[in-house]
């Protein structure tokens, strides 16, 4: 250090030290002439009244008890003692004349002192003071506690009087004494001497002697118990809320383990014909489309609706009583605090079980993370394979095929090696980063890029070529890489996908259409089964002239779902499909502006202008011809499909609330996390999650924001899924990858990722034999009896306290009267 550096801080540190003794020397001056200013004026008042002051004996330090006084006298480090300037407190030492207040100097409190002559003591306790000169201070609102301590554990508390609930209602807002005085208040409105012991205890602020005798209102409020909100209190429940869903959502009237009981259990045999079609007699059922809702009667003739639902009106009164829900504060506060409950109890959990948990997992012969089932619940087929997968299929078949006719563009017939010649691109020239499929910092909040990452190499031709089933090809290539994924996923053994393919609603064709690509092309795994997603695109088709109303979309979806299952007959490959699908989905962009519905829409087919409907105007269109559709299903013994939409991704809580008045599971759910009502209700109702981190980090919400952990903490049923693999993983195992990654970044341990494999199991759509075969013969029962470590290895203990706690919090919102069945519903 330079010559130069040591003596500018010795500068520094001189001036600081000089400017420090300076400021103490000062402040203490001051103090100084403003006690002799007080005591000069004092003395002069006296002297005018031709009386001199008369010292009995030295005043003692401050913080000492006086004897006989029954208190402590503490004094301000803040202020001047104005006690030794009024001559003291005790009664040998008193003034012949009272302190004129007018003689204080500005800026020291007012002080309110009692007439002469005038004795506050109590009978009992004749020696104590009286005339305690008590100022006030803008700080100190109302008695200070530490005035008055000593009177705790003293022989003379037994005898003091309750004179707490003083009226001071006299006192105006400006401090003057209002027209009604009470007896121990004088003409000027100062209060006259009263006992030590009357005063209430309360907090100050300051914790001195400023301060003035409490409003009874004030201290009424201090002495209370802290109110907390409880359900009791509530005038609107969340159990309102959770009612409205059970009258919703759709539940099989009978439950797959009462039909099929499981006797066998050994590895359920695949099926060996599972595009065998055996025809079916039609059913005399007859049905219509009535603002935009399916209704079905039980023939022709008949005027009686046999699966009635709930109409529109209905149902946007009850979505925004809900959102009414959501938004009271008081339910805010006392959701928000259950939550933050459920947390900490895990919290605890894991410090006392832990170690007990991780000697189960160990106990249990065979299994651990990597060979216990976990299902994909959350994947889009276009992009279930990997980039380097994707890459290596192109160079195959433009290697083996370059002379296939691919495609038609601008009048010509074109052949793959035509298609890459005409991008000026070679097999050799292909890679990774020319494909460029993999979602970056440049999709973050931009859903239009990220759908244009479906497109290789920037082109939409070999999009369509390699990743479309209606093209020329007959989707051919795309088939055949499918089934790679397929093999892929039978080679691991363990992990299951539920893929999600596209009816857009353009045309009726596109359910055989998709049909025939599955059951020509022979798609068919053990490890998947399949949800049909339906884009939310309604504008787009009417700005090409494709549709006039959103009635025409409603009537290309559902009308040949009815009529193939009225008459499997009229369509016998889609209902061979239909064997195979368990969802129905919803997607697009959440995150686009949009107004909220009111309770009186206008119904599809008036439905004619180019707006894209609200997210919840499709929800309930959607949902409302499903519950119909399987209500039907159901009564003629075919399998039922569930609505299992995209929601809470972006955009507003409206979309989660719709959802959940009407969803078994939904994907992604991360604004939850804006809601805590919302949140606790997902949490009651057991409401499924897939979620996925890794797809939210590269569109709307980065990793470590994520409220995935925060969730799986308070107990919500959460799993991880991989969304669209083309876009984000980078390795062969995108599940696994997903999961390595959240175990790495929330330090998960093995306990904790099998048991969100087991809710991945518990969310999926496959059928009852399978789940029973890879999580129990009893999985549908509650808690650890439905529950087999042995396949699982997920501890009793575990699921033992989440059932206690999520019992305990259904009875506490149903105030001791819910009633929880034992089977998982």
């Amino acid at each position: 250090m330079d010559t130069y550096t040591v003596h500018l801080a010795m500068a520094a540190l001189i001036g600081a030290s000089l400017v420090a003794v300076s400021a103490y020397y000062m402040h203490r001056k001051t103090l100084s002439q403003l006690l002799e200013f007080a005591k000069t004026v004092e003395r002069e008042e006296e002297v005018s009244d031709g009386e001199w002051p008369q010292y009995s004996k030295k005043r003692r330090a401050h913080h000492s008890r006086r004897k006989g006084n029954g208190y402590y006298r503490r004094g301000s480090t803040s202020l001047p003692d104005v006690t030794m300037i009024s001559g003291g407190i005790d009664g040998e030492e008193k003034r012949n004349g009272p302190v004129h207040v007018d003689g204080i100097p500005p800026g020291l409190p007012r002080l309110h002192t009692l007439p002469e002559g005038k004795s506050g003591g109590h009978a009992t306790s004749a020696k104590r003071s009286g005339n305690l000169i008590r100022p006030t201070s803008p700080k100190s609102p109302v008695a200070s506690a530490s005035a008055f301590e000593s009177i705790e554990g003293s022989d003379d508390e037994d005898n003091m009087t309750d004179n707490s609930k003083i009226d001071t209602t006299y006192l105006c807002t400006n401090g003057n004494a209002g027209p009604n005085l009470p007896d121990h208040i004088n003409a000027t409105g100062e209060a006259m001497q009263i006992t030590a012991s009357s005063m209430i205890r309360s907090h100050s602020v300051s914790g001195d002697l400023h301060g003035v005798q409490p409003d009874p209102i004030a201290a009424d409020i201090l002495r209370r118990e802290p109110e907390q909100e409880t359900f009791a209190r509530l005038r609107i429940s969340p159990t309102e809320c959770l009612e409205m869903r059970k009258r919703y959502v759709f539940k099989e009237a009978v439950a797959p383990w009462e039909t099929e009981v499981i006797s066998d259990p050994s590895t359920p045999k695949p099926n060996p014909e599972p595009f065998f079609y055996a025809p079916e007699e039609k059913s005399d059922h007859y049905f219509e489309m009535q603002d935009g809702v399916i209704h079905v009667y039980a023939n022709k003739d008949s005027k009686v609706e046999l699966f009635p639902v709930a109409d529109a009106t209905t149902f946007f009164t009850d979505l925004h009583h809900i959102l009414r829900v959501i938004a009271a504060g008081n339910i805010r506060t006392l959701c928000y605090h259950r939550l933050n409950l459920l947390e900490q109890k895990f919290n605890l959990h894991l410090m006392l079980n832990s170690d007990r948990e991780f000697l189960a997992q160990k106990s249990a012969p065979h299994r651990d993370f990597y060979n216990v089932r976990k299902v994909d619940t959350h994947v889009h087929h276009s992009a279930c394979m990997n980039q380097k997968h994707l890459l290596r299929f192109i160079k195959s078949k433009l290697r083996k095929e370059p002379d296939e006719v691919v495609i038609f563009r601008d009048g010509t017939y074109l052949t793959l090696k035509e298609v890459f010649e005409s991008l000026d691109l070679t097999g050799y020239d292909l890679n990774v980063d020319l494909l460029d499929v993999h979602a970056d910092k440049s999709t973050f909040h931009r859903f239009d890029k990220f759908n244009l990452k479906y497109n290789p190499c920037g082109q939409s031709r070999l999009r369509e070529i390699f990743l479309k089933q209606d093209n020329l090809i007959q989707g051919r290539f795309l088939a055949e890489l499918t089934k790679q994924v397929f093999s892929d996923l039978a080679a691991s053994k363990y992990q299951m996908a539920e893929y999600r393919i596209s009816i857009y609603g353009r045309k009726q064709s596109e359910w055989d259409q998709l049909a025939s690509w599955i059951v020509n092309n022979e798609l068919y795994s053990e490890n998947v089964v399949w949800l049909i997603q339906i884009p939310r695109l309604y504008n787009i088709y009417k700005e090409m002239g494709i549709v006039t109303s959103f009635q025409n979309i409603l009537d290309n979806i559902f009308i040949p779902l009815v009529e193939v299952t009225v008459d499997p007959d009229s369509h016998p490959q889609l209902h061979v499909f239909l064997k195979q699908v368990v969802g129905l989905d919803l997607v697009d962009d959440e995150s686009k502006p949009e107004r909220r519905p009111t309770k009186h829409m206008p119904t599809p087919d008036q439905w004619t202008n180019v707006f894209n409907p609200a997210y919840s105007y499709y929800v309930y269109y959607c949902y409302a011809n499903l519950y119909t559709l399987n209500k039907l299903r159901e009564s003629k013994g075919m399998t039922t499909i569930k609505f299992r939409p995209h929601s809470g991704e972006a955009g507003d809580i409206d979309h989660l609330a719709a959802t959940f008045l009407t969803a078994h599971n939904i994907a992604h759910g991360i604004n939850l996390k804006k809601s805590p009502v919302l949140q606790y209700l997902y949490y009651l109702a057991q409401i499924g999650l897939a979620m996925s981190p890794l797809s939210n980090n590269s569109l709307f919400l980065d990793y470590h924001r994520n409220p995935f952990p925060m969730f799986f903490l308070r107990g919500l049923n959460v799993s991880l899924s991989t969304d669209d693999p083309l876009q984000i993983h980078l390795t062969k195992e995108p599940l696994v990858e997903e999961y390595s990654i959240a175990a790495s970044v929330w330090k998960l341990s093995s306990c904790d990722l099998c048991e969100i494999a087991r809710n991945s199991v518990y969310q999926s759509g496959f059928s009852h034999a399978l789940k029973s075969h890879w999580i129990g013969k009893e999985y549908y029962k509650r808690g650890p009896d439905g529950n087999d470590i042995h396949k699982t290895n997920v501890p009793h203990i575990r699921l033992e306290f989440r059932e206690t706690i999520w019992k305990e919090e259904m009875q506490h919102v149903y105030l001791g009267k819910a009633i929880i069945p034992e089977e998982v519903v």
